[in-house]
């Protein structure tokens, strides 16, 4: 069935969605290292890119379902397309947790680096990520070619600064291999750690997922989302190992975990030059807000998506003159808050746990769709065609399966009420649209969109 026409605007390059999405994957580690080295020390190097190798998997699945279906409710019509929309709605709601929950977790980021240089109250914490969320909500609603041309220059930006500050520490003199080697080595913690570690630092990858709800905005043919997708992968991978591995020489893991912002307060205890330790915070904001940005961009589409199938009312399919969907900025802000009132001061493990679960099933349900597929569709046309096809699916699916099965493990008691709290708003979405179709749209049934709708969907 036809689709309504998107009101969306196809702005953004392959380098701008690269650098989005990169971007997000590489944001907020200026104070979540602290909970890497807690729980598995200078072995957090190895398990980023191996982390990246292990998800190609699901990478390549996303890739050749975006590059078949290319909408932007993307896990939404895979899921729906595949099972039915019941089972798309359900995948493409847990797919708004893993999205929604970022905004206030790189919010946080910037509250930790002001509490570098003054002492902020633990009560006025939420207050000033809720703050800094609603100050992005504005610049949320102009071009999205803006956000993608933003996304360039902080990339290059805070890259550079990183690999810089990096290869400072190793030539500083104050690095020191024996902070690794008489400290328990590169995996303190043994095999658990390094699990609990895998499982947990799988959320640094969520960027990737995230990326085909922005496919009817680019200017790239849809079979390219792959490039977009290994690059997210592989890009940030090679920035965490060295990143890491710099960090880790300079004290012993026990010390780091410890440590709010390590990067400066290592800087300045071992009295190396300020202005570096100035240039990681600054480096750490500018990925913060790179994270802010892809994901409330994401978030938004998300609930864009669910209305293209009908599944939410048709006021999210609204947009503003430059093509922003403002109505989901609203409510991508609602629930920013609603998590950020939530959050307590172990934040870092609160959103790491509560997005790693998710993430977990909504990867098993989008290798779930692109196996199904394969089977129920052959004849769509898959401009993108995975390797190896269902045999690549099923070793996407047992990864996703372990992801949330650790993850649920790592789950702190603070977690638990928002993910009921979202999990039964999830489930009465449904029933208010029955309330809808009976008593103000009879027409609007839900839809679910094949190949031949993409053309529609164009500008």
């Amino acid at each position: 069935m036809a689709a309504q026409r998107t009101g969306l605007k196809r702005q953004l390059s392959l380098f701008s969605l690269i650098a989005i999405a990169a971007g997000s994957v590489l944001g907020g580690w200026l104070a979540e290292a602290p909970y890497w080295f807690e729980l598995t020390g200078a072995g957090a190097a190895f398990i980023f890119p191996i982390l990246a190798v292990i998800l190609i998997p699901i990478g390549l699945a996303f890739s050749e379902l975006a590059s078949m279906l290319p909408f932007t409710s993307s896990l939404d019509v895979w899921a729906s397309s595949a099972m039915n929309s019941t089972t798309g709605w359900a995948t493409q709601w847990l797919f708004f947790l893993v999205q929604v929950v970022e905004p206030p977790l790189v919010a946080f980021i910037f509250v930790t680096a002001a509490d570098f240089f003054v002492d902020v109250p633990e009560a006025a914490k939420p207050l000033i990520a809720i703050a800094i969320m609603v100050i992005w909500f504005f610049f949320s609603n102009v071009k999205i070619e803006l956000t993608g041309l933003l996304a360039i220059a902080l990339f290059i930006l805070m890259v550079g600064i990183t690999l810089g500050d990096s290869i400072y520490y190793f030539a500083s003199g104050h690095w020191d291999f024996a902070n690794i080697s008489q400290e328990g080595g590169f995996f303190p913690h043994g095999i658990f750690g390094a699990v609990a570690a895998a499982s947990a630092l799988v959320l640094k990858f969520i960027g990737f997922g995230m990326t085909p709800t922005m496919i009817q905005e680019t200017t790239f043919p849809a079979k390219k989302m792959v490039t977009v997708i290994l690059a997210a992968l592989f890009i940030p991978a090679v920035v965490y190992f060295l990143a890491t591995f710099a960090i880790s020489g300079l004290a012993p893991h026990h010390v780091i975990a410890q440590l709010s912002t390590p990067e400066p307060e290592l800087v300045k205890s071992l009295g190396m030059p300020a202005v570096v330790g100035l240039l990681a915070i600054f480096s750490g904001l500018l990925y913060a807000f790179t994270t802010l940005m892809g994901f409330w961009t994401s978030s938004a589409r998300v609930l864009y998506g669910a209305s293209q199938l009908r599944q939410l009312p048709p006021w999210f399919l609204r947009t503003n003159k430059h093509g922003q969907p403002y109505i989901a900025n609203i409510v991508v802000l609602a629930f920013g808050i609603f998590f950020a009132a939530f959050t307590s001061t172990n934040w870092v493990q609160y959103t790491y746990s509560l997005s790693v679960v998710a993430a977990g099933a909504v990867y098993f349900l989008g290798c779930l769709s692109a196996y199904l597929l394969r089977t129920k569709r052959p004849e769509w046309d898959r401009p993108y065609r995975s390797p190896a096809g269902k045999p690549v699916f099923v070793i996407g699916m047992v990864v996703s399966a372990a992801i949330t099965i650790v993850g649920v493990t790592l789950l702190p008691a603070n977690a638990w009420p928002p993910i009921i709290a979202f999990l039964l708003i999830g489930a009465l979405v449904p029933l208010g649209m029955r309330y809808y179709r009976s008593h103000v749209d009879p027409t609007y049934t839900p839809i679910v969109l094949s190949p031949e709708d993409v053309d529609i969907t164009k500008e």
